[in-house]
């Protein structure tokens, strides 16, 4: 790289607003949680920082290793941070840097006219959080260091020796003072970076893990960018084009990049990201992509005579069916919605994509008429089935005083109206059923029986999930509606509890239970409302003394200690309780044990959704190899 020309960025360019002080006092403000997304943002806030460098034109690798004792290194080839003297505050450009918010290279100074990162406060927050930081800068054929500790120097920044090398490494360790649990979890570490190198087509990202007997590494590298991006999250789905389409042009200083592919399935994966950063609520480059889709996907229908002018038109939804779509924009200036940048807020970038999307894809459409004939088909199927589900889903919403729908019959509802109090205990079978309902507390607790297996939905549209009657007893319980009528403030519980056999049919159940919240209300999921319980698996009996286990292990340890004879009970059903037994183990809030489902990663919970409930069945086998060592308690 050119690694000794510095294009000007210098201490002059290093910007100061304000200092450090409120960080380790209120450290959700900069980092937004203290828990595992606020530990892992460290990293990210810092590797951020190389791929500017990348963007810039400056770096070409970045190296990430977790230690054995949960210290991080980050390394890039870039220019390395300045260490000339600032101006205005008279020590190291380094130093203002780590020491100083709203510091760096990135305020109206030379040193990029494009980055991320968060308002400029990366590299000063993690140190801040940081018990202990070592920077390392090979620049002008030397190799400069300082060490840090709770964010103070440890004294100043030194010379030790030379080097023809450039470039910066971090190298910290998260204050335990300060984080719930500083152990980081490899898999979000590597989906980002992953993520980072199909947004920067040819910059190779390394991972190496060395907790593990035998260090795990990995390499990111694609020199396809985008539509690399887009066929790894189609891997697993059945596609109507051979290839994924891309664009990539400059317009008034923007960047535009965009791959699309469509699939056979009916969810659409929309991803966008705004100077690297994913803007997980979308935003005016979101918003101009799909409206330049939907305006030209109806212009090339009507003027191919797919649809007449009087049918009206394809609505978005039915024209992104199937859809999987990297938005990616590089702006100079980006205002970003929040603190945490999850929404980009520049009103003129909407135009600009919405203007790239329709005179590009126009030509490729015209070019690739078979392609194009089966995207408007899909469409079209979908705006038929939409109509469907509309009547369909008129049986599910929640009637007011004045209609004559109730609830489901099969319901036992709770006493209680408050729904932050009250909860739903989906059940498998009518045995369970039946004990649930004898064993709850009716003033909070509500059960709602299911006859066998809900219907896969990951392989069906709205209107053959709503003719389903278990999913449509479920979605009258909840109360919230479906889909585009979906509102969570309707909900009538806000603890969702799925409470199946601990056997393979009883997971199988979980898995398409979680399959439906997931595609088709996934804001439960999102908001926390959705538990799996997790009943006992063993009872040990002596006269009148029980004790419940969860692991066979556990309770052999038990017995050992005890001394004594048990009768062990193992329960392959729920049904195998009476209710007592089960309100006392698995339904009692002061003894049960839940699980509360998350949504940490969109992409992954997708990917997973789709290999294990979709039609092809390689990624599913591909799947279970990799994760078969993991299974326990598997009844044979």
């Amino acid at each position: 790289m050119n690694g000794n020309n510095h294009n000007g960025y210098n201490a002059s360019d290093i910007q100061v607003l304000e200092g450090l002080e409120a960080v380790r006092k209120r450290p959700g403000m900069y980092i937004g949680t203290t828990g595992p997304r606020g530990l892992h943002h460290l990293v990210f806030e810092i590797v951020d920082n190389s791929i500017d460098e990348a963007v810039a034109g400056y770096c070409d690798t970045v190296e990430v290793i977790i230690h054995k004792d949960n210290w991080v290194t980050v390394s890039d080839n870039g220019r390395g941070i300045p260490v000339d003297i600032h101006p205005a505050m008279g020590i190291p450009a380094i130093e203002v840097i780590m020491t100083t918010l709203h510091s760096g290279g990135k305020f109206g100074g030379s040193g990029y006219t494009i980055s991320g990162g968060l308002h400029g406060v990366g590299l000063s927050v993690v140190n801040a959080l940081s018990e202990h930081m070592d920077v390392t800068i090979y620049r002008d054929g030397q190799v400069h260091k300082q060490a840090y500790k709770r964010g103070v120097p440890l004294g100043p920044l030194y010379t030790d020796g030379y080097s023809d090398k450039t470039g910066t490494t971090i190298h910290f360790h998260p204050d335990p003072e300060i984080f719930e649990e500083t152990n980081f979890e490899r898999e979000i570490i590597e989906q980002r970076l992953r993520e980072l190198a199909f947004l920067n087509q040819g910059l190779r990202i390394t991972l190496r893990d060395e907790r593990e007997a035998e260090p795990v590494e990995k390499e990111f590298h694609y020199q396809d960018g985008l539509r690399a991006f887009v066929a790894y999250l189609n891997r697993n789905k059945e596609l109507l084009s051979e290839k994924p389409f891309y664009i990539e042009t400059k317009k008034e200083d923007v960047i535009v990049r965009i791959a699309l592919q469509y699939n056979t399935g009916y969810t659409e994966n929309i991803y966008s990201f705004a100077n690297n950063i994913h803007t997980q609520e979308g935003g005016t480059h979101e918003v101009g992509f799909k409206n330049g889709l939907t305006r030209l996907i109806n212009d090339y229908a009507k003027k191919n005579n797919f649809i007449k002018e009087n049918d009206g038109n394809l609505s978005g939804e039915d024209i992104r069916e199937g859809l999987t779509a990297i938005v990616s924009v590089l702006v100079k200036e980006p205002q970003f919605e929040g603190q945490t940048k999850t929404k980009l807020g520049n009103t003129y970038i909407r135009g600009i994509v919405e203007s790239v999307v329709y005179e590009n894809l126009e030509d490729y459409l015209n070019e690739n008429p078979a392609i194009a004939r089966r995207i408007v088909e899909k469409a079209i199927a979908a705006r038929r089935a939409r109509e469907a589900a509309k009547k369909a889903r008129e049986l599910t919403r929640r009637k007011n005083a004045l209609e004559t729908t109730t609830l489901p019959g099969k319901l036992a509802d709770c006493s209680s109206k408050d729904p932050a109090v009250s909860e739903l205990f989906i059940v498998e079978g009518d045995s369970a059923g039946g004990s649930a309902k004898q064993g709850r507390d009716r003033t909070f607790q509500a059960i709602l029986p299911l006859r066998g297996k809900i219907l896969n939905v990951e392989k069906a549209r709205l209107d053959r999930v709503l003719s389903n009657e278990e999913i449509r007893a479920l979605i009258t319980a909840m109360g919230t509606g479906i889909d585009e009528d979906f509102d969570i403030s309707k909900a009538r519980y806000h603890k969702l509890l799925i409470m199946t056999d601990a056997d393979v049919d009883g997971s199988h159940i979980r898995v398409l239970l979680l399959t439906f919240f997931y595609r088709f209300m996934r804001p439960l999921v999102e908001q926390g409302y959705v538990y799996i319980a997790q009943p006992p698996l063993y009872g040990i009996k002596r006269g009148n003394e029980i004790h419940y286990f969860h692991s066979e292990e556990k309770m052999n340890e038990f017995i050992a200690q005890s001394g004594k004879k048990w009768t062990i009970q193992r329960y392959k059903g729920l049904g195998e309780m009476d209710p007592e037994q089960l309100w006392e183990t698995t339904m009692n809030p002061a003894n049960r044990r839940i699980l509360q489902v998350t949504v940490e990663d969109a992409m992954r919970a997708d990917e997973i959704f789709s290999a294990l409930m979709g039609d092809n069945v390689e990624p599913r086998r591909e799947f279970i190899q990799a994760n078969a060592r993991f299974v326990t308690n598997l009844d044979i």
